[in-house]
């Protein structure tokens, strides 16, 4: 299974966009994963702590580092579509 941690804060701009593209990625792809962390809780901060995350959205795919700030839709789609195998993809 593909765990996706999306560090977002009240008021992102950015992060919103991002929920766009996630819902997305969850309807391709129903079997991922996808926790919504805030960026003050305790969580966030110690996320944002270990990968050195300095805008926001931060996205963490399967305990890796991907992103900040602006979500690339088509890199962050090759991603997820890299990491599941062909005869379970749904596209």
């Amino acid at each position: 299974m593909i765990t996706i941690q999306f560090i977002t804060s009240i008021g992102c701009v950015e992060c919103e966009k991002a929920k766009i593209i996630l819902q997305e990625v969850k309807s391709a792809f129903p079997d991922i994963e996808i926790k919504e962390i805030d960026l003050m809780s305790q969580k966030g901060i110690s996320l944002v702590t270990k990968y050195g995350i300095m805008a926001n959205p931060g996205i963490i795919i399967n305990d890796e580092f991907f992103s900040a700030g602006n979500l690339d839709k088509a890199k962050f789609f090759s991603r997820i579509s890299s990491l599941i195998p062909f005869h379970s993809k749904t596209l």
